[in-house]
């Protein structure tokens, strides 16, 4: 069986609001659910992508098989198997089961639980049945444990446009951020170590896939990747978590921008504009923690770190704004639904394999990047920031399709390039941080603050230069991996 669902993150004041006001228009049902999810002491079930777990509720045991799509974002679809069982105890024998388990079933073991009080609902909405739950409860693991407090809508019949509707109302009620996290997730998380900045990870591909589906999936884990930053910026104000927050951005803007010839949707030119916007908010607060970073001077460090204060404030305040809840929830819907076309008699987009379509993309943004670098050290500041964003989507656009190419030689290469993209990225960053340094100084007021020149001298430029010239001529004459 199939489910689809959207999940949602409420405060527990939020959740108290929500049950107060309850806009589904019945009495909810309310059940104690206790969840025992099961693993190998290797977490292999969890490398796989899987989640197995027996959940009580009062005298019945459910016990559940879910295989999910790591990059999914708020808008779950996965594969799910159950059947009821007697007790605590896995039962192994479903050939279906037995198959996804592939060995593990004898080493399977309790590694953490999950307590809730649900309050469930179904809602009809035109030809659509949603059952809405609110949990309210813990994940504990060994002697951790942590809150939880989340809404699922998950979709019965209909539309799953439906589910981004009520999500809406429940935003129009209580603040609802997007859930990117399932339970098993969370508890898997809550073994580990404290949760900080989230890199981008590799986004399952393969040849045969649309370059439609490659997009979705790509596009919902720098969803993914966002939320969780956002996520960990409510408790840390980390330069690499804020840092990872802006970079998933920018790259779910890149890949929009290299994947537009995918869409004929009015909606898209307004998101791509949100996420510019969204990213925005993080710029001053990147840019001071990038001149704490290089400078020496303590003077200047105090005083930029109370710069520091009111900039991440500003962010804090963007992140929490009902703009940006509903970014991602607009955002979500876009990518998971995929009615990218108003013609509909236009399928070539569709028949393109993703291989194809990636290639495509490498040829033009690397004749981008190679004819605009051909001469860093006499261009001015405009153009080699031109030449670094263009450097910055093909590295993007490499790191995102990287799946694709897995041969061994093809893999070789591609470590090549990265590096070479690397070393480039590298002296043209440094060279901007110089360009704009004048300028933030100047709108902080601290330019004749001891210390303010040594930002962006003459000589550290000249430096600079020369290496961003020999950084791009190791860049061209690396061999492309994609030809």
């Amino acid at each position: 069986m199939q489910e689809t669902e959207l999940k949602l993150e409420l405060s527990q004041s939020g959740a108290g609001s929500l049950l107060k006001k309850n806009p589904f228009g019945c009495s909810p049902t309310i059940l104690q659910h206790r969840s025992i999810y099961f693993d190998t002491p290797e977490w292999d079930l969890s490398k796989r992508g899987l989640s197995f777990r027996i959940r009580q509720s009062g005298n019945e045991r459910i016990q559940t098989v879910k295989a999910g799509d790591g990059a999914a974002v708020g808008s779950f679809t996965r594969q799910e198997w159950e059947r009821p069982v007697a007790g605590d105890t896995p039962i192994l024998d479903d050939p279906q089961v037995q198959d996804l388990l592939a060995g593990a079933g004898p080493s399977l073991a309790p590694v953490f639980e999950v307590h809730v009080k649900r309050y469930s609902w179904n809602v009809m909405d035109g030809d659509a049945t949603i059952e809405v739950a609110l949990d309210l409860g813990k994940v504990v693991a060994a002697d951790r444990e942590a809150p939880l407090c989340e809404i699922e809508l998950e979709k019965k019949a209909g539309s799953p446009t439906a589910l981004f509707a009520l999500a809406r109302k429940v935003d129009l009620i209580t603040p609802a951020h997007l859930g990117v996290l399932s339970k098993a997730e969370r508890g898997y998380r809550l073994l580990g170590s404290a949760p900080g900045a989230v890199n981008a990870a590799s986004t399952p591909l393969t040849s045969e896939m649309s370059a439609a589906t490659a997009f979705a999936r790509i596009a919902a884990a720098c969803l993914k990747q966002f939320r969780l930053n956002e996520t960990a910026l409510g408790w840390s104000r980390d330069a690499e978590v804020l840092h990872q927050a802006r970079v998933s951005l920018r790259r779910l803007r890149s890949l929009c921008s290299m994947c537009k010839s995918l869409f004929d949707d009015s909606r898209f030119d307004r998101l791509r504009e949100e996420l510019t916007w969204l990213a925005s908010e993080f710029g001053d607060a990147r840019n001071i923690d990038v001149m704490i970073y290089r400078t020496s001077s303590e003077a200047l460090s105090s005083r930029l770190q109370d710069a520091r204060d009111d900039a991440y404030a500003a962010v804090e305040a963007s992140l929490s704004s009902v703009r940006a809840r509903s970014l991602m929830i607009d955002a979500a819907e876009w990518i998971s639904i995929r009615d990218w076309r108003t013609d509909q008699t236009d399928t070539t987009w569709h028949e393109q394999s993703s291989r194809d379509f990636a290639s495509g993309v490498f040829d033009k943004l690397w004749k981008k990047v190679a004819k605009g670098g051909n001469n860093l050290v006499d261009a001015n500041d405009e153009t080699r920031h031109e030449v670094r964003i263009a450097a910055k989507k093909l590295r993007y656009a490499a790191e995102f399709f990287e799946p694709l190419y897995e041969s061994k030689a093809e893999a070789k290469r591609h470590r090549w390039f990265i590096e070479a993209m690397k070393g480039l990225q590298d002296q043209l960053g440094s060279l901007n941080d110089i360009a704009t340094a004048p300028d933030m100084l100047a709108a902080l007021e601290l330019s004749d603050v001891a210390g303010a020149k040594d930002l962006f001298s003459t000589e550290d430029k000249f430096k600079l230069l020369e290496d961003a010239e020999e950084a791009h001529d190791a860049f061209v004459n690396t061999r492309r991996f994609w030809r």
